[in-house]
């Protein structure tokens, strides 16, 4: 969907383990600005940025900020941006970053260095607002019973451990045999709450899309329906035109800056997801930009948001 080509310019959003940028690596002349807010990540690509002979650039930063961090390359227009969104699988098999339940670590969750930490908004947050995050983040249907375990058992002792917290979430989310694990989308609602995800996600969609030239291509892979939905509401308010309807005058409205290419999102078919079981709720979806201009900023939901909960608002 990418479709890199030679001498062309592109931006992986999400570097990871750096699988986007060799692909792209391996098409001649090709330039890559990779980015990731994980420092690990970055220290885990020099070996690559060396191999690429000045091809290929790694920053460390949040991808909403794309659009300034080609600038600050010296690059104007791109002929393609990757997102995988998402924590990785580097990530979750890191006890020490605290982002699974099935290994015992400091709860912490954070995909970069700074910021606070799941054990600083499970010790900050109210009652309202953990079963806000929770439902909204982590679609967990017994988000308020979940918030008032972690509210009692605060009280008692610190929770600081993602054994302690998912021990908790176990208590009053029960599971049948072959049910994901209770505190899974605990867990992801947190994850999501702690890295400002959603909203990171949102901001970097439009990032790509000031800086696309036009044909250049936007490719995104998401693991949860929370982000597929951004990136498919995205996506189809910027490839529709016209408006109004035979009874009502047509509605002014921009011009598409996208083309689709993928009307449903692609899946992973059976011999990927026996080589690698994560991929198994992954979507692709992608599009191409056309030569309008970039639409107006859209603005952010109304959910949850770290700051306000950090500061007691």
């Amino acid at each position: 969907m990418l479709a890199p080509r030679d001498s062309g310019v592109y931006v992986d959003a999400t570097f990871g383990a750096g699988g986007y940028s060799r692909m792209i690596l391996g098409i001649g002349g090709t330039r890559v600005i990779g980015i990731d807010r994980d420092r690990t990540a970055v220290a885990g690509g020099f070996a690559l940025v060396e191999q690429s002979d000045g091809r290929l650039t790694l920053v460390e930063d949040r991808f909403s900020n794309l659009a300034e961090i080609c600038i600050a390359e010296g690059v104007d227009a791109v002929d393609g941006v990757v997102m995988d969104v998402g924590v990785s699988s580097m990530q979750l098999d890191q006890a020490g970053r605290g982002f699974s339940f099935r290994l015992d670590g400091p709860l912490d969750m954070r995909m970069g260095n700074a910021g606070p930490t799941a054990a600083d908004v499970i010790a900050k947050a109210s009652e309202a607002e953990l079963a806000d995050i929770i439902y909204v983040f982590g679609e967990e249907r017994h988000s308020r019973a979940v918030a008032r375990a972690i509210v009692a058992a605060r009280k008692e002792s610190s929770i600081t451990t993602t054994r302690a917290l998912a021990d908790i979430v176990a208590r009053v989310v029960r599971s049948k045999p072959g049910d994901i694990h209770p505190a899974t989308r605990t867990f992801q609602g947190l994850r999501i709450f702690v890295n400002e995800e959603l909203d990171e996600l949102q901001l970097a969609l439009q990032a790509a899309e000031r800086v696309l030239k036009p044909g250049g291509r936007l490719a995104v892979v998401s693991f949860h329906s929370l982000e597929d939905r951004i990136v498919k509401d995205f996506l189809n308010a910027r490839s529709k035109s016209g408006g109004g309807s035979r009874h009502l005058p047509e509605i002014r409205q921009a011009a598409p800056s996208f083309k689709l290419l993928t009307k449903r999102p692609v899946a992973p078919g059976e011999e990927e997801v026996a080589a690698n079981p994560r991929a198994r709720s992954a979507k692709l979806r992608a599009a191409e930009r056309t030569d309008a201009p970039a639409h107006a900023t859209d603005g952010l939901p109304s959910w949850p948001r770290l700051s306000d909960v950090m500061r007691g608002g």
